[in-house]
């Protein structure tokens, strides 16, 4: 009782720290599933390639969650919207290891990518609304330490265990449990969801602009382009390299499994260092840089395979 009250006292720190673990939280899924894939595809008798649908599920799910967003964290409010969508992630992580055919667990994959886009987009927007550029960056460095613990955790359960259920459900023990402390602080979050005064910072709320309004920027296209280009790059490459160093470079499944986490822990030390340095450099020199490497990085990759 005495640390919620202490958080109460200082809202805002606790706030930050607890979205800090969200998006620990929101990355772990991710980083279970390129370990997993070859076991879960094993178990269920299925194609290397059929993979694709299970991303185009989680992908459906999180991008209706993200593009409606907005009006539902308007509405709601973003510790309610927090809460209800890590139990769903949860709920559908936990479904994954008991479910007996392929196409269950492709539809509660959708489950999982709804929940997982009303996270990411609900924090995002107030982060933004509420903090600095930098510690936008803080936030999804978390996101990385996230995606590097999930190989981890799954090399772990496989080399354990023999069993991929282990790793899924250490992790949705976790969403439910954060789901459980969103809904221990909603009072905080509801407090900052307030509209501000005019000599107060920018509420989450304060936000009017249509979007109809918002579709007519060029920026907004341009940006949307880029996400895809280098989250689908990104996303593919941390998926299978799992895949590609056991089956294809004959690297044992343990040590791979690391090198699968260290990929996403480079990725977390980057987005520490642009935190520091973030509003310094500013976001153009920050995003043309994030780019030249992973072009660089991807070249070499390649070298690697010749």
């Amino acid at each position: 009782m005495s640390f919620f009250v202490k958080v109460k006292q200082y809202p805002k720190i606790g706030l930050v720290i607890l979205s800090f673990i969200a998006f620990v939280a929101l990355g772990m899924p991710d980083g279970l599933l390129g370990v997993a894939w070859p076991s879960i595809r094993n178990g269920f008798s299925i194609p290397l390639d059929a993979l694709g649908m299970f991303l185009t599920a989680l992908v459906i799910g999180y991008m209706t969650s993200s593009f409606f967003s907005g009006p539902i964290v308007t509405r709601f409010g973003v510790g309610k919207v927090l809460a209800i969508s890590c139990t769903l992630t949860g709920i559908a992580l936990f479904c994954y290891t008991f479910v007996p055919a392929w196409w269950m667990m492709v539809l509660l994959g959708v489950v999982a990518g709804f929940g997982a886009g009303a996270i990411d987009a609900g924090l995002n927007t107030y982060v933004a609304a509420h903090f600095s550029e930098g510690l936008m960056q803080w936030l999804h460095a978390s996101w990385g330490v996230g995606i590097t613990l999930g190989p981890i955790i799954m090399t772990l359960g496989l080399s354990n265990t023999d069993s991929w259920h282990t790793g899924y459900r250490i992790v949705g023990g976790f969403q439910l449990f954060l789901a459980a402390c969103f809904l221990l602080t909603l009072p905080m979050w509801s407090e900052n969801d307030k509209p501000a005064a005019h000599d107060e910072p920018m509420k989450l709320t304060d936000y009017k602009t249509s979007m109809g309004e918002t579709m007519r920027e060029l920026r907004v296209w341009m940006s949307a382009l880029l996400f895809f280009l280098y989250v689908g790059a990104e996303g593919a490459l941390g998926t299978w390299i799992y895949t590609l160093l056991t089956e294809s470079r004959g690297i044992d499944p343990i040590v791979a499994g690391f090198w699968a986490g260290s990929y996403w822990a480079t990725f977390t030390v980057g987005r520490i260092i642009a935190g520091l340095f973030a509003k310094r450099a500013g976001v153009n020199l920050l995003v043309t840089g994030g780019l030249v490497g992973a072009f660089f990085g991807s070249v070499l990759l390649v070298l690697e395979s010749i």
